[in-house]
């Protein structure tokens, strides 16, 4: 089953967390979830980590670790093992953990040596990250904003740019943030372009509500009536109609309602079509995968 293939791949990553004091859960535990994720931990807060499984993800791309949030998602790191390493430097600096932390996560543990931060002399944990672990949307969106708080307009800019530079394909939150530095310095114009940009991603990658970036986009509720008219059998007739590929049709309905749900907030009452659409384009792996609920 696709859920036992995920956890053999994620213990490490599991066991961290439960030292971290979060609640380890099943991986097929995604009753109300976005369906296209496998649950690992919860937090105190109620908060899931979790893995993203792309529907359509090129060959031997790694899942990327994700917050499940209301709207959807939130990138936490691009893969597993990027993720552990942060757990880890962050883990040294706060000095909360003790070798349990380095046992847990076992060969993963070589990825930081104890004490490296601090002879990095490096001048804060962010900066260390960017430079050391690798990217991080909240630790970018951070650096921006320091960048708007000491009145550099122009380094704020700057860094936006390199946010949604495709550091992080697939998701709509760079643009979203970006857009919202581009409005906050008066580029309005540019700002709008950026949050139109964002909601041509997968509205669930959008870090934030459908309607703050279609807020942001200066659009009212066109796109999503388009989008709605889309999933019926009138809107996908017109697709066959206009030359496209039945296989292409019913990803476009796939993609479509997970949009829809995540304005909605929905997923159990669209999860059954949506693992159909895909059996029907002939990804039978992903459609069982994405049935699969416990």
């Amino acid at each position: 089953m696709p859920h036992a293939e995920a956890r053999t791949k994620t213990i490490p990553s599991s066991r961290k967390l439960h030292l971290a004091g979060e609640k380890i859960v099943s991986p097929g535990a995604k009753r109300g979830l976005i369906p296209c994720v496998v649950p690992l931990s919860e937090s105190p807060a109620g908060n899931l980590t979790s893995l993203l499984r792309w529907p359509t993800a090129p060959t031997g791309m790694e899942m990327p670790v994700v917050e499940v949030r209301k709207h959807g998602l939130w990138l936490l790191a691009k893969n597993v093992k990027q993720y552990i390493h942060r757990i880890l430097v962050e883990a040294d600096i706060n000095a909360d953990t003790g070798d349990d932390l380095w046992a847990a996560v076992g060969e993963a543990g070589n990825l930081y040596a104890k004490g490296d931060f601090k002879e990095s002399q490096l001048p804060d944990l962010d900066v260390y990250l960017l430079k050391k672990v690798g990217l991080f949307p909240d630790v970018i969106e951070r650096k921006t904003l320091r960048h708007l708080e000491k009145g550099d307009n122009v380094s704020a800019l700057i860094t936006g740019e390199f946010y949604s530079r495709d550091q992080f394909p697939g998701f709509g939150r760079p643009f979203v943030f970006n857009a919202e530095i581009l409005k906050r310095v008066g580029r309005t114009s540019e700002a709008k372009d950026s949050a139109r940009v964002a909601l041509k991603s997968p509205w669930w990658t959008l870090g934030c509500s459908y309607e703050e970036a279609a807020e942001l986009a200066g659009w009212e509720d066109e796109q999503l009536e388009f989008i709605r008219e889309k999933v019926t059998e009138e809107g996908k007739r017109e697709d066959l109609k206009k030359g496209k590929a039945p296989e292409q049709v019913v990803l476009d309905e796939a993609a479509f309602l997970m949009d829809l749900a995540s304005v909605d907030g929905n997923w159990d009452e669209v999860v059954d079509r949506i693992a159909e659409c895909y059996r029907e384009a002939g990804l039978l792996d992903i459609a069982n995968f994405i049935a699969y609920r416990e």
